[in-house]
C-alpha cells in the first residue's frame, strides 16, 4: 500500500491505497515512517495514487487504537528531522492524521479543487502532539482554530494564500513542478543541503 521509487538522489513514497480514499493504517504508517528513517536521499516526495491524496487514519484502525498510536509522531518526527528538501506533492484532498506528514514537510505542492481539513472536534479524536504547533508556525492561531476547532474545510486555493500550501499546480504539471522544485537539491552534496536547511530552521551549522 506504499509504493517506494527512488531515482538518484530522490525517493518517492506513494500512498498507493485509492480504493480506500488512501486511508491510513497502522502498516502504512510503520512503512512510511522505515522509509524516511532509512533513506540517504537528499529529496523526499510524499504523494498518493487516485483523486485523493489521503482521507487520514482508516476509521475502524482508528477507533482501534490507531488514532493514539505513536506511529503518527514517529512519522512525523522522521520527516521533520529530514536533512534534504521534503515535499508532500498532494494529488488531492489532505484530511485528518494525514495533515501530519504534510505539515512536516519543507514544501507543500497541490493540484486546483483539493481541499485541507482535519475533523478531530467532529470525530472526537485529538490532533496528533506536534500538528497543531506546526500548523500554527505555517497560518497562525485563528487560522489553526479554524481548522482544529470550527472544522473548516480549506480549498488549496485559500491554503495558499495562507502560507499553508506553497504551489497549486494542474495535474499534468504536478511532474515538471517537482523536478523544478528538487533540481538545486539534486544536484548538491548532502553536507551542503542539510547546512543550508539548518540555516533556515535556525540550528547551528559547523
Amino acid at each position: 500500500m506504499i509504493r517506494t521509487d527512488r531515482d538518484g538522489a530522490r525517493l518517492t513514497l506513494t500512498l498507493d491505497r485509492p480504493d480506500k480514499a488512501n486511508a491510513l493504517t497502522g502498516e502504512m504508517l510503520e512503512q512510511l515512517a522505515q522509509a524516511v528513517e532509512d533513506t540517504d536521499a537528499r529529496v523526499l516526495v510524499i504523494t498518493g495514487t487516485g483523486r485523493v491524496f489521503s482521507a487520514g487514519a482508516d476509521l475502524e484502525a482508528a477507533r482501534a487504537g490507531l488514532a493514539t498510536s505513536p506511529l503518527w509522531e514517529r512519522l512525523s518526527g522522521a520527516i521533520a528531522r529530514f536533512g534534504g528538501l521534503s515535499i508532500a506533492a498532494l494529488n488531492g484532498t489532505a484530511a485528518g492524521g494525514a495533515l501530519g506528514m504534510v505539515l512536516a514537510c519543507d514544501l507543500r505542492v497541490a493540484v486546483p479543487g483539493a481541499r485541507i481539513f482535519y475533523p478531530v472536534m467532529k470525530l472526537g479524536f485529538l490532533p496528533q502532539p506536534s500538528d497543531p504547533a506546526r500548523l500554527v508556525a505555517l497560518v497562525g492561531p485563528a487560522r489553526a482554530k479554524l481548522v482544529l476547532m470550527a472544522g473548516l474545510k480549506v480549498p488549496v486555493e485559500e491554503a495558499q494564500g495562507w502560507g499553508l500550501i506553497d504551489r497549486v499546480v494542474e495535474p499534468d504539471g504536478l511532474a515538471a513542478e517537482l523536478d523544478a522544485l528538487a533540481a538545486d537539491v539534486d544536484g548538491a552534496e548532502a553536507a551542503h543541503v542539510a547546512a543550508i536547511k539548518g540555516l533556515i530552521s535556525g540550528e547551528m551549522v559547523g
